[in-house]
């Protein structure tokens, strides 16, 4: 049976693994690392993510290692990333 792989997925592609963070029809990007983001005025994202793309021509190279849970779909977390939760979306919410 042919791999397909799944955001959210774990993979290990090479000598590199990580997260599948986006997948389209030619594509997917894996994340192999993130670092924290030094933001010096307005608003931005609190981490840099570093990304690899895999073309879908490769994808029968891509071994399959696991699948995270989201835990909460309105913040993202799983039991493995930084995410914090209070158990509620702001945007359910009259802020």
């Amino acid at each position: 049976m042919k791999y397909i792989p799944q955001v959210d997925d774990y993979v290990k592609w090479k000598d590199h693994e990580g997260w599948v963070y986006f997948k389209c029809d030619v594509s997917i990007s894996i994340e192999i690392g993130v670092k924290d983001v030094v933001c010096k005025k307005g608003t931005c994202h609190k981490k840099n993510h570093i990304l690899l793309v895999c073309p879908n021509f490769c994808w029968e190279e891509l071994e399959y290692i696991k699948h995270r849970r989201v835990l909460c779909n309105h913040c993202g977390r799983t039991a493995d990333n930084d995410v914090r939760c209070l158990g509620m979306c702001v945007a359910d919410s009259d802020y």
